[in-house]
């Protein structure tokens, strides 16, 4: 997206809201990282948490503490922001049923196989917006001795933004030449499997993931779900997480088999799917346990990743 067009969008937001978009689209905008803003804040006599911050862009709290709204007149400021900008959006209030439901973005802005994805979807009735968004995720990616994906496990914290929420849809996208039918899905913990469809052209998977419970807006969820692999050709050479909300911390480790050890590994992110990858960096694979990870705090929608180089 081209600075003028973020630029309009900012503005545009700035005037119909809801805060917790205007302000996640603001820190979007300037590039800042909330640790930043936080040091910009502490100088100007502001104590303010990331955790504080993320929840606020996510739209999981609001300000509303005098000090609280103070701050929020110091991120006027910080982000060169008109001033009482966002304030005048928490005076307002937001549209009814948005306060909790953070910035997203579409499948198709994320996934070169989207149409698979939505189409997919569709055939399970269920709405884009799975009323979902992620507070942690832990994630463990095996590449086997063919350099082929094995499978990933995922211990996932979420938050429902709307009420009645009782299931997950989990994406999986195998290697080049992967049989889906052939992929097991594995409920580990708090969930059960539901419906498992997929894709074959596409090697695309989604799996249902049922709750044990219905979560009311705000409630948190703890679950952990896997897929067993090792289908594809051995020709791995990266591994995508695509957020359509934002929010949370994200970790991804990825370990190879001793027969198959890469070259180089790099962390990487992107706003979409077409956009040049940026925030790269090398990521050292450790001897024994033969593996590599990184952290992500405040994780904004879009994709993050690990790519490796084996020549």
């Amino acid at each position: 997206m081209r600075q003028t067009e973020t630029d309009t969008e900012l503005a545009r937001v700035l005037r119909t809201g809801p805060f917790h978009l205007a302000l996640r689209t603001a820190l979007s905008v300037r590039g800042l990282p909330l640790q930043r803003v936080q040091h910009h804040l502490a100088h100007r006599g502001v104590k303010l948490g990331v955790t504080s911050l993320s929840y606020w862009q996510q739209g999981v709290r609001r300000p509303r503490r005098a000090e609280s709204l103070r701050a929020v007149r110091a991120l006027e400021e910080v982000l060169a922001l008109p001033e009482d900008s966002l304030s005048r959006l928490l005076r307002d209030g937001d549209a009814p049923g948005e306060t909790d439901r953070p910035a997203g973005r579409s499948y198709r802005s994320l996934m070169e196989a989207s149409g698979s994805v939505e189409r997919l979807l569709a055939a399970m009735e269920s709405p884009v917006d799975g009323g979902l968004h992620t507070v942690g995720h832990q994630e463990r990616v095996r590449i086997g001795a063919r350099r082929e994906l094995a499978g990933r496990t995922s211990r996932h914290v979420v938050r429902a933004h709307r009420d009645g929420v009782d299931r997950y849809l989990a994406v999986y996208r195998g290697d080049p030449g992967c049989d889906p039918s052939r992929i097991a899905v594995r409920a580990l913990e708090n969930c059960r499997t539901g419906r498992v469809r997929w894709d074959g052209d596409t090697g695309v998977l989604v799996a249902e993931l049922l709750f044990d419970t219905r979560l009311r807006s705000g409630e948190t969820y703890l679950f952990g779900y896997g897929f067993d692999d090792g289908t594809g050709g051995g020709s791995s050479g990266e591994y995508v997480r695509g957020f359509t909300f934002g929010g949370g911390q994200y970790v991804l480790q990825v370990g190879f088999d001793e027969a198959a050890l890469p070259v180089r590994c790099r962390r990487f992110v992107q706003a979409t799917a077409g956009a040049a990858r940026g925030a790269r960096g090398d990521l050292t694979l450790t001897g024994r346990h033969r593996t590599v990870h990184l952290v992500e705090e405040g994780v904004r929608p879009g994709l993050i990743g690990i790519d490796w180089d084996w020549e």
